[in-house]
Order: C-alpha cells, then structure tokens, then sequence
C-alpha cells in the first residue's frame, strides 16, 4: 500500500525526531486522511529494525480497525492485551492493547519495564488521563508516538505536558485544497436553542441537561431538516439515548428513513450496514459514531451535541469528510446556540486559528442564511479582521510613534512587515510558555525591538528567527522601518536596508524637517 505524500512526509518527520533525540511526539492529522495507515507503516518499519510495537487505545474498535489495518497494509500479524488475551508467550511483535486492561497493576506487573520498545496511542487526546500514564511512566524508556485529529487550543496546550514536540501536522483546509477531504460547506439555522441553564462537567456541557434543553426544539429541527436534508445521507449527533431514540421516531413522522444505533443496540452492526446500503437515510446516535466508524458516502452532518471542546467536534464532523463517488461537498448544518458561554464549537473553528477570525465568520455564516463553503467564508472573515485590527492597530502605531521609544514595539514591526503568523502565534509546548531567556531579550534589544512586550520564550524564538532571517536577506532594521513610517513610508517591511539608509540619510540631510523635493510618501517604492 502506497503512502500519500503527505503521509510520507509524517513517516519520516516522525522517525526524524526520535533519531535527533526527542522521544514523545505527535502526529495531528485530520479525520479521513489516513492516521492508521501511517502508523501501520511505522510500525512495520520499527518491527524490520528489532522492535516490539504496543498500539495502545480506549476503544475496542479501534484496536481491530488497527489490526486489520495492519494486516492489509503490511501482512504483520498483532497479539491482542484486552480482557482474557494476553500477548505474553507470543511471537508476534506488534500488540495491540486496550488502556483499560493495560493500566490494571497486575497486569503492568507481568511486564518488563523495556518489554516494549515503541508505543503508538491511537486517539492521543486521551492520554493525558491517568490510565495511559500508568502505562506510560511504567514502559518509561519506550519511544511514544501521539496520533490524533486536529486537537483545540486546550488540548494542545494539555498535550504539550507528555509529548515534547510535534513532528507532522496536516490541516483541514490543506487536505481538502489537495483533494483528499471534502469540501465543507456550512449553514446556520434560524433556530435560537437555549443552553443557559445547562450545566458543566469535565469542562463540557452536561449530556444530561443538554438533553432536556434540546426537547422542546426537536420537533422544529426536524422541521428545518426537510429542506436541507431530504436527499442527503445525514448523520445526527445528540446527547443522549433518549433524546435519539426520540428524534429518530420524530424524524420518521417527518417523511425521513431514520434509524438509531447505542451501545445497547444488539443490531447495530446491521444498522450500520443498511445504512450505508442506503436502506436508511439518517442515522441518529448518541456521541457512539465519533471515533472507530467510517461511511465516506455521508454528505451531511447535523451536530446537535453542542461542545466547546474542539476536538470532539471535529470527530463529529469528520463523519462526513472523506471522499465518495457522486458527492460534491459535506452539508454541515450549525445552529444558533443561545449561551452565556462564548467557547462553544462552530463550523469556524474547523478551519479558523485566530479565535477573532473564527468569531467573525460564525457572525457572517449567521447572517448568510444558505450554505456557504468554510474556505471561502474563512478568507472572508479573515479580511474583515485584518481590517478591524489595521483600523484599530493605526490608532495605536500612531502614538507609538509619537512616543519616539528608544526600541521599535514588537506589534509595531510585525504589523510593519505583515507578519500575521507572528501576530497571532500562541505558545503550545512547555518550553514555549516559559518568559524569555535573558540571552534572548538581549538578542532582541540588539536587533532594535523591545523585550518587555514579549511574555513567553516561544513568541522570542520566532520573532528572532524573523530577524535573522531579514538581516541575512539585507532587509530593512526595525528602527529604520518605524522612521520611515513616521515620515508616512508606506510598505517599509519591504525595502532593503540600503534603499532604507539612503532615504534617513536624505531626510538628514535635510535637518529630519521633511521629505526629499518631488517624493510623495504615500506612493513611493524605492528602486530594486
């Protein structure tokens, strides 16, 4: 079986790290682009070097989609650590294990402490829980590869305190824009559903009370489906049991073909199979199809689990990412949410890094009122707030300026030279939220840039990389750019350094009253 590119890329960055030294790291790839067919390859590569391999998840479905991936990617064979099956005596060199029986002490106490000499977490955003770790700190010179799907912010932030890097990621809007997801088109219904009594717990809204919110509305969802859904093939995500169970008996009231799957559903494996035979046309279930089921002719996802964990609903959604014959796009349907709380997940955040951008697009999907592609809605939005922000960041400049400081503010020259990444960056690993180090404030000071608005070592690893970089393409200092600017140079991020020297040097000329004759600020670009 052939690796994508992109696949090939993760497999080697991943072998990358732990040759330079780095022993846990991550592997983020979104929903329907392959996670389990890289880690099969790299497990085959570690067991041709002398490995024994320990795949390590919370589900049982999860450990047989890994097997049988396995088996077909590479004809490996897996021993199974689950319940009664142990992988002691085997011979085989790849295990698959269940973290609920692997964490268990006589369980751990029956292996040797360098028994395993890889260890791959299927679902990584669940490890931070104390069962992997148990199993972790007792493997604890194992090397250890996190796979998961596009994690939020707090997740990130969470995981950077077991893994020390994170060597591959592949986007959302990059896998669609090479074709290998569906695009994504989104629309808000018209629907205000009340969340504010809704409480929380594990830092998510209570299943319990999210369903007893969602009661009075279902009727009026199902009323909203018919003229989006009825000839798409719709996956429901709901809360509860009883709150799917009842909406797929609403559902079939309204002309739908709806069926219901649970844990409890002795049927559920010919649910699933008539429903992907087209025998039902929505599926209704209470968050059971997030992780371990795949139907790639789903065209249409109705998310009516409200979350402020991003993860999650990326799962929910990635139900209905990957690609089918006849299938254009994925219809994700969004609702408008009543909430004191500002964290809850919309389609933005599928897509959007800066919160501020994703909260201009989930304002302007709400005002669309028909289904609109999230790229292009995410560039839209992105204009709107590099707008706002030019707007507000020109009032600021100004009086920078007026200020005449010694150092150029760091915000200052990263809007200067348009530099978004830097602007919106965000510390993940642990090293990264640490305050700068002596060493780098003075490299800063140095280039010009003051240290004392910079809070985290991460954001001063970045911003000098910038530097160093402008400085060896003999591009204008910062000093120079915040005089230039001040005399109304427009686009000075740009210029070379000789072409910035040369134009102080005649404004000194002219006792820094004003420009050369004949040059107009505003409109001049030196010569290349």
């Amino acid at each position: 079986m052939e690796l994508r590119p992109y696949q090939r890329e993760a497999k080697e960055a991943i072998f990358e790290n732990w040759k330079n030294g780095t022993k846990k790291t991550l592997l983020v790839l979104p929903t329907g682009c392959g996670k389990t067919i890289v880690f099969a390859k790299i497990t085959e590569e570690c067991v041709r070097n002398g490995d024994r391999v320990l795949i390590l998840a919370h589900r049982g479905e999860l450990l047989e989609q890994a097997a049988d991936k396995i088996a077909k990617a590479t004809g490996l064979g897996c021993a199974t650590e689950k319940a009664e099956a142990t992988c002691l005596g085997s011979w085989f060199r790849i295990v698959v294990g269940s973290v609920q029986t692997m964490m268990r002490e006589k369980r751990l106490g029956q292996f040797p402490e360098d028994y395993f000499d890889t260890i791959i977490i299927d679902e990584a955003h669940h490890c931070i829980s104390d069962s992997y770790q148990r199993v972790l700190q007792h493997f604890s010179e194992a090397r250890v590869l996190g796979v998961t799907a596009t994690p939020d912010r707090g997740d990130m932030r969470n995981l950077g305190s077991v893994f020390e890097s994170l060597a591959f990621e592949y986007t959302l809007p990059k896998a669609i824009k090479e074709g290998y997801l569906s695009p994504i088109k989104a629309v808000t219904i018209p629907l205000k559903v009340d969340l504010t009594g809704v409480g929380m717990q594990s830092g998510d809204f209570k299943a319990g009370d999210l369903g007893t919110a969602l009661d009075p509305y279902l009727h009026m969802i199902a009323e909203e489906m018919k003229g989006y859904c009825r000839d798409r093939k719709t996956v429901v995500f709901l809360p509860l049991v009883k709150t799917s169970q009842k909406f797929r008996d609403i559902l079939n009231e309204n002309g739908f073909r709806a069926a219901e799957v649970n844990g409890d559903s002795q049927d559920r494996s010919e649910i699933l199979k008539d429903f992907e035979e087209d025998h039902y046309n929505v599926l209704c279930n209470s968050m059971l199809l997030t992780e371990g089921w795949d139907c790639p002719s789903v065209d249409c996802v109705v998310v009516l689990r409200p979350t402020k964990v991003r993860s999650l609903y990326c799962q929910m959604v990635g139900r209905g990412t990957r690609l089918a014959p006849g299938k254009d796009h994925l219809l994700l349907l969004d609702f408008l949410w009543h909430t004191e709380r500002h964290e809850l997940c919309h389609p933005a955040h599928l897509i959007c890094e800066s919160e501020d951008v994703a909260r201009k697009m989930t304002e302007n999907l709400e005002e669309a009122g028909c289904p609109v592609d999230i790229e292009e809605a995410e560039q839209s939005a992105s204009e709107d707030v590099i707008a706002q922000r030019e707007e507000a960041l020109a009032k600021q400049l100004e009086e920078m300026k007026r200020r005449k400081k010694q150092l150029v503010d760091p915000l200052q020259f990263e809007m200067s030279i348009q530099a978004e990444d830097l602007a919106g960056y965000v510390p993940t690993f642990g090293w990264e939220m640490a305050p700068p180090s002596d060493k780098q404030k003075k490299a800063l000071t140095n280039f010009g840039i003051s240290p004392d608005e910079i809070d985290n070592a991460g954001k001063a690893s970045k911003l000098l990389q910038r530097l160093q970089k402008r400085q060896a393409e003999k591009l204008a200092r910062p000093k120079q750019i915040r005089k230039l600017e001040s005399y109304g140079f427009q686009h000075v991020g740009t210029w070379s350094f000789e072409a910035a020297d040369n134009m102080i040097g005649r404004i000194a000329a002219l006792g820094w009253r004003k420009v050369p004759p004949g040059i107009n600020p505003s409109e001049y670009a030196p010569e290349t």
